[in-house]
């Protein structure tokens, strides 16, 4: 194992609710009379993109409009208005990395493992979310970043993990891939990467089959799992599991992942 491939939204931070808060502002200043609501969200986020589920929703609820030549002008504009929400809501108040996230990424660090990330939101959006976390020079932590700039098909294609993989200059089995969404399964897998699902409220009840693990999060000795994974009592998940994980995967040895978890467990 040579690389660890980190999704963003849902999987290093529980981004979602505050993506949901920053399109309906972006609603509001543009004074359209949509508003999406958290069930509503739950089966938009099927739809990769925060531009592709703008145009998705808007075809939607005005189909005729929706086709029209100036759609995708129009979209660009609401997505631009709907990233400023976002990202002053993150440098106000910013958002916890999820449990394990921090304590991975330095473990890695430390242990000369690459570090890379796989997502289909924008770089404005990551320097929003990790700049608190990591400072202004955060890029450097990362070996290898493809966000939505860096290729046109979003997830489930698994052209970004094919665009992370060549920029690392690795093959699929030197990495493991972290998501938190069938989406994302789906996208790392179609690279022939193995998995590890963290879900979200928002995605527990998606399908995780043919991931490694399905857990509530990675765990910290402050919020710690509690639980068996794989066959291994955890408090935690750290470099030397995630290598067990890893191996297990490349030499084709099966172990029973747990169901995904539902909302409440999240």
């Amino acid at each position: 194992m040579q690389a660890l491939i980190f999704d963003v939204d849902g999987t290093l931070a529980d981004t979602e609710t505050a993506h949901l808060h920053a399109f309906n502002a972006a609603f509001a200043e543009a004074r359209l009379d949509w508003c999406w609501n958290e069930a509503l969200y739950m089966r938009l986020l099927k739809v990769a993109g925060g531009k592709e589920r703008l145009l998705h929703y808007w075809r939607m609820v005005e189909g005729e409009e929706a086709g029209g030549a100036q759609a995708l002008k129009a979209v660009d504009a609401l997505h631009a208005l709907k990233t400023r929400h976002y990202t002053e809501r993150m440098r106000g108040n910013g958002l916890p990395l999820r449990p394990g996230i921090a304590r991975l990424i330095d473990e890695a660090n430390a242990a000369g493992i690459r570090v890379a990330i796989a997502t289909t939101t924008t770089l404005a959006n990551l320097d929003a979310l990790l700049q608190p976390h990591f400072g202004a020079h955060w890029r450097t932590r990362f070996a290898a970043i493809g966000d939505a700039g860096t290729t046109h098909a979003k997830k489930p294609a698994p052209d970004v993990y094919h665009d992370v993989l060549e920029q690392l200059g690795l093959p699929a089995a030197a990495c493991l891939a972290f998501e938190d969404s069938e989406n994302g399964l789906l996208a790392a897998r179609g690279a022939r990467v193995p998995v590890i699902v963290t879900p979200t409220a928002y995605t527990s009840r998606d399908c995780f089959d043919g991931a490694l693990a399905v857990l509530p999060h990675l765990g910290d000795p402050h919020t710690p799992l509690e639980q068996t994974v794989r066959g291994e009592s955890l408090r935690w998940v750290d470099l030397p599991v995630v290598r067990r994980w890893h191996r297990d995967a490349v030499h084709g040895v099966n172990a029973a992942a747990p169901m995904p978890l539902n909302a409440s467990t999240q």
